[in-house]
């Protein structure tokens, strides 16, 4: 697909005269003020090395991130979002068409992100859009900024160590027959296989005995081997081997089993147990495959949450001033997807490095403890110049946590000449660098002819040996850690740090519209482009091309609430029981529903729950209606087609009705059931 770069035509005249005239004294759609205030945000030319010089040409690219973005804003799927590019007058204006223009294809969209993606332009919309905000100086380089993280979940299904080895199984044996059905004809037992990997896995009930579980995932095991040594053959096909379903099969083995030979020669295919069941151990969480089908999302834990997917940093600007005060509003800067497993205080320096490239680092940045290291507090200082504020560890060690001063922070530490002093006066007797986890530390011991007679000697150690030790960050790390842990007790400090906490409703807004795609990335980079046009159209604008006045009444457009569905409840607003009611005060209607064969779930589910209704206010003496008359509503209740059967218990007393044919004359095998548990009347 070919694109030649031209510039973005002006609104057309009749278009912007309807949109002047649909929104006089009212607030401009955001598509207009944005086309109004930012002009073409997304040059075409931007995207040129996405497409070649030649083949037929495509639509405008500039013009579709547009799209992307204001999909994005209202939630829309692909095909409303090109519906809206036909049918809307404000994205025609935004746009640049005119009332003839039939737009573009829904699949023109998916298209289009694919594009950006492989060619690694998922930031350029975010990129644009901030050097566009710098150029109306509403971004600069300096003032304050604050970052935080949130989990996002992967779109997969959550799938445990015997699923994951099933439905890996199961997706390379379906793309390998759909690439080549011959020979999977040839090399696989198909009514066997079929038979067990037919449907998805996690579709059927797992075994709950643990032998039986065992047992599965030995079959599991022998298939995937048997599949991979099918396809690795000299015989077969060279490309099978590069099918991306068998590579993820190949690491999925690779991770969960082991094959081991037996005293009779014969290979045996078994699971492998962590080193805590004296396993064979399993690789570790951040290398680990949770899925067959996203092999990029990890498992993670963070407190009580764990979830699978991925981890966003999200950085906005920010300033300690007033709201009404505020010539800038609050704009996001930098966004990072990175795996669930990787820390928050490892991603800082790319964070800082990414903001330092768009000349947008800030003098003073605001994170949480999770970002906090003394080696991110002095980097960030000597590489970007920022100031990090934030709030580091405490000591958690026995002797802190006594406050008897004892602690590490209560000795005399003498780096130049090797030596540190404890509380009483005495000196260490050794002074040794070593490595810990991989980072440098210094253990400092004190000899046992100090610490043995010394009078406080229970309150400074309880070590077997009788003496004090000391491991200790090199001087510069030890050195701002104790001034950092000085400085957060101070009630100053606090009061500042307190600014960081409003990233967190920024990210909320966020995660209401964010639906996350296969792949995180365009879709993690377009979000904070909607929030910057929401937040940059809400501003008043005196050199807007349409008058904008205070809307004086609801939009138009605006749809009205839906009705409420839910039982309503039995009890005045005083909280008083209604004694016509009985002498229950409210009306517990519980639905089920089980697949079938009706077209309308939630259809079935509204009409379930106005029958429920209709029946309590229908019922007489203790209790069971005619099934004539429950038949008939029903029959009126329900769309054609669907056709479920009933158990009705009200008050005590039932009425069955199974298999109720419908006028359509099918039957379903949706099922339904309604309990209604109220008081009889007093």
């Amino acid at each position: 697909m070919s694109m030649r770069p031209e510039p973005w035509p002006e609104p057309v005249p009749e278009v912007a005269e309807a949109v002047r005239s649909k929104n006089y004294g009212r607030t401009v759609p955001m598509p207009v003020a944005v086309r109004d205030r930012l002009g073409e945000l997304f040059p075409d030319a931007e995207f040129a090395q996405a497409f070649g010089p030649t083949g037929p040409a495509g639509w405008s690219p500039g013009r579709l991130a547009l799209v992307s973005v204001f999909q994005m804003v209202e939630n829309l799927t692909d095909r409303q979002a090109a519906d809206a590019v036909r049918d809307r007058l404000s994205w025609m204006y935004a746009l640049g068409l005119d009332l003839a223009d039939t737009g573009f294809d829904h699949s023109v969209l998916s298209q289009f992100r694919t594009r950006v993606i492989e060619h690694g332009l998922e930031e350029k919309v975010l990129d644009l859009l901030l050097a566009r905000l710098v150029d109306l100086g509403l971004l600069a380089d300096g003032g304050k900024a604050r970052t935080d993280s949130t989990h996002v979940v992967s779109a997969v299904r959550d799938l445990n160590r015997l699923e994951l080895a099933g439905e890996a199984v199961r997706a390379a044996i379906q793309v390998s027959a759909a690439a080549a059905p011959d020979w999977v004809a040839e090399v696989v037992d198909v009514p066997g296989w079929t038979a067990r990997y037919d449907t998805h896995v996690d579709t059927w009930q797992i075994p709950t005995s643990q032998a039986k579980r065992d047992q599965l995932a030995s079959v599991y095991g022998r298939d995937g081997h048997a599949l991979l040594a099918a396809v690795y053959d000299r015989r077969s096909p060279a490309w099978l081997a590069e099918l991306p379903a068998v590579q993820t099969l190949r690491v999925v083995l690779l991770q969960n089993y082991i094959v081991t030979t037996d005293a009779r020669g014969r290979e045996v295919v078994r699971r492998r147990e962590g080193s805590k069941q004296a396993g064979d151990g399993l690789p570790p969480g951040h290398l680990r495959t949770a899925s067959p089908y996203d092999t990029d999302t990890r498992w993670s834990a963070k407190r009580d949450m764990l979830w699978n997917g991925f981890k966003l940093h999200v950085t906005e600007t920010c300033t300690g001033e007033p709201c009404q005060d505020r010539a800038r509003p609050n704009l996001i800067t930098n966004v990072a997807t990175t795996h669930a497993t990787v820390s928050d205080a490892a991603v800082l320096a790319p964070v800082h490095a990414r903001l330092a490239d768009r000349g947008l680092g800030p003098a003073e940045h605001y994170v949480d403890s999770g970002y906090a290291s003394a080696e991110n507090i002095i980097a960030a200082r000597s590489d970007y110049g920022i100031a990090l504020i934030t709030p580091v560890l405490l000591d958690n060690s026995a002797q802190a946590r006594a406050g008897n001063g004892f602690a590490a922070a209560d000795f005399t530490i003498d780096f130049k000449h090797q030596s540190a002093t404890c509380p009483q006066g005495a000196h260490s007797s050794s002074w040794s660098p070593a490595s810990q986890r991989g980072y440098p530390v210094i253990v400092v011991k004190f000899a046992n002819s100090v610490c043995g007679p010394c009078p406080v000697r229970q309150q400074c150690t309880t070590s077997a040996s009788g003496r004090r030790q000391l491991t200790l960050h090199p001087a510069a790390l030890t050195q701002t850690l104790q001034a950092r842990r000085t400085e957060q007790t101070d009630q100053r400090w606090q009061t500042d740090y307190a600014l960081r906490c409003g990233i967190e409703g920024t990210i909320k807004s966020s995660r209401r519209r964010h639906q996350h795609p296969p792949r995180p990335l365009s879709r993690h980079h377009q979000n904070p482009t909607t929030t910057h046009l929401q937040r940059r159209s809400a501003q008043p604008h005196p050199a807007a091309r349409l008058v904008e006045r205070p809307a004086t009444r609801p939009l138009p457009h605006q749809p009205p609430r839906p009705p409420r569905t839910r039982p309503h409840r039995l009890i005045k607003s005083n909280g008083q029981q209604d004694p016509r009611r009985g002498r229950s005060s409210v009306v517990r209607v519980r639905v089920a529903l089980a697949a079938g064969g009706c077209g309308y779930p939630r259809q079935v589910a509204d009409s379930i729950a106005n029958l429920g209704g209709a029946l309590h206010r229908h019922r007489a003496g203790t209790g069971g209606l005619p099934g004539a008359r429950a038949k008939r509503w029903v029959g009126d209740l329900f769309p054609q087609g669907c056709c479920p059967g009933f158990l009705v218990a009200v008050g005590g007393a039932c009425t069955i009705i199974p298999d109720w044919r419908c006028p359509a004359g099918r039957f379903a095998s949706t099922a339904a059931v309604i309990r209604l548990d109220t008081a009889r009347p007093g």
